[in-house]
């Protein structure tokens, strides 16, 4: 009976691209998958928060990952989509490549985060997940949200 058992360790993820890499975060925290629509950009924020967009009479702001995790800007297509996150009773939506998929994942897939991965900073990354050949990396989205970011900003107050 182990395959019974491990299925109850079953977990939902939502698998996107950025930059021919694909990401994953877990299920629970999405709350919609959106077309990419028209942003209003909000003065003097940091360069990775787009804007802000109104979903269904919600206004929302917009973090561009490819800009937050340091990567080429990439003009959005029609394969760009906006997930919108749930995180501490706030929403955020996260402009990613595509999404491609919900995938169930055992608990034991998932590892610990390595000491670089391509180009991403390791401080974004939670974890990984091995299926198969393929690597998802799951972010760590209290991080990807903070403003402090150690390696983009410097105090320079005494």
């Amino acid at each position: 009976m182990p395959y019974e058992e491990s299925t109850l360790n079953l977990k939902k993820f939502i698998v996107f691209e950025i930059a021919d890499e694909e990401f994953a975060i877990p299920v629970e925290k999405v709350g919609a998958i959106e077309r990419l629509e028209s942003i209003t950009r909000v003065p003097q924020t940091e360069k990775f928060v787009k804007g802000v967009i109104n979903l269904r009479g919600v206004v929302i702001p917009v973090i561009d990952l490819r800009t937050r995790f340091g990567l080429e800007t990439k003009s959005y297509d029609e394969s760009t989509r906006i997930i919108i996150i749930h995180l501490d009773e706030t929403e955020v939506g996260l402009i990613v490549d595509q999404a491609n998929d919900v995938i169930d994942i055992s608990e034991d897939s998932i590892e610990p985060a390595p000491e670089v991965v391509d180009e991403i900073d390791i401080d974004y990354i939670s974890g990984v997940i091995k299926i198969d050949k393929r690597l998802l990396i799951m972010i760590d989205l209290h991080r990807v949200l903070s403003i402090e970011n150690p390696s983009e900003y410097t105090n320079t107050e005494g």
